[in-house]
């Protein structure tokens, strides 16, 4: 499965380069791709496991740079 959500709170593009490698080093994840431009975050991972895999992007964004969100 791919969506797309919009991410806030990435003050430069090294921060989102940075999410997106942390992100891509997470079990499920096939791809995830930031556009820091149009603060956008696709991401792709295994349709059955894709509510679990969310969650864990989202602790690792917040963790990474407190204060980003994904809605």
């Amino acid at each position: 499965m791919k969506k797309t959500y919009m991410i806030s709170g990435l003050d430069c593009i090294t921060c989102a380069n940075a999410l997106e490698t942390k992100l891509n080093t997470i079990t499920g994840v096939q791809s995830a791709r930031i556009n820091f431009f149009l603060n956008q975050l696709t991401l792709e991972a295994d349709d059955r496991e894709f509510d679990d895999i969310l969650k864990r992007v989202k602790r690792a964004a917040d963790h990474s740079i407190p204060g980003a969100t994904l809605s």
